[in-house]
């Protein structure tokens, strides 16, 4: 047989949860949300308190106005607890995804934000600042933040079989306080600066509550019966139809657009 040039790379492990993460999202029932958000005056709003001198970043703020949002009706954010009942928290924590570079790879790590109904927008963009700066030497130093779970049990979930590995997750997301403790009650995650293209994502989540950020474009809108040019960004909401009828998560997404839209 004629030998073809090729390259064998090393998968790696962190692939594996994104595997798992896939396979649980399948057997979700969420309703997606495909929307076009003008965030012209946001942006310019963000800008003006960094020439002011404060630490903060477009994404920062979106974190915290979803975190806002979600405190005007918790339930858009409740976890399913046991015999057909829900949990409903105070307290809201978010994932995010924070993209490290590791042996010259670009990887994206999940950090846990806890209670960021209590923090500004600048205590978070400090929290994800810290995690961007923290030292992540290899595999088995995958974990964000408080580092809650030891390098050592990352590489045994990582080793074991995928049927195990699910079997774990799910027996995890039927607490809904362990869940909440070890993922948080919503994620966030965004594409928006990985190139210059004009669309939406659709994202797999084992979330109940999922915001995916995408693409700033120019386009024209109107605004006071004119047509301008403005800011566009394409957003993805997911809301678990299990959990959260379509009336109640159209309300929660409706007065999301309008923090975003007349904020500032």
């Amino acid at each position: 047989m004629k030998k073809v040039k090729h390259e064998i790379f090393h998968y790696p492990l962190s692939r594996l949860g994104t595997h798992d993460v896939g396979k649980i999202a399948l057997t979700k029932h969420h309703i997606t949300g495909l929307l076009e958000v003008d965030i012209t005056e946001l942006i310019r709003h963000v800008r003006k308190l960094r020439t002011e001198g404060k630490e903060i970043s477009f994404f920062a703020w979106m974190v915290k106005e979803i975190s806002d949002t979600i405190s005007e009706n918790l339930h858009i954010h409740a976890l399913k607890g046991r015999r057909n009942s829900t949990v409903v928290f105070e307290d809201i924590d978010l994932s995010v995804m924070v993209e490290k570079l590791v042996n010259g790879k670009r990887v994206p790590l999940p950090l846990l934000i806890k209670k960021t109904n209590e923090k500004t927008a600048e205590e978070i963009n400090a929290e994800i600042k810290k995690a961007q700066n923290q030292t992540i030497k290899d595999e088995s130093d995958y974990v964000m933040g408080e580092k809650q779970i030891s390098r050592l049990a990352m590489l045994l979930y990582y080793i074991l079989p995928q049927r195990i590995r699910l079997f774990i997750m799910k027996q995890i997301m039927k607490n809904p306080y362990r869940s909440k403790e070890m993922m948080g009650t919503a994620i966030i995650t965004t594409v928006g600066t990985a190139g210059h293209i004009s669309g939406w994502i659709l994202p797999k989540s084992i979330h109940n509550l999922c915001f995916a950020l995408g693409p700033i474009a120019k386009k024209p809108w109107v605004v006071s019966d004119k047509i301008e040019i403005r800011d566009i960004l394409h957003l993805t909401v997911l809301v678990d139809h299990d959990l959260v009828d379509g009336v109640p998560a159209t309300q929660f997404i409706s007065r999301f657009l309008n923090r975003l839209q007349k904020r500032v």
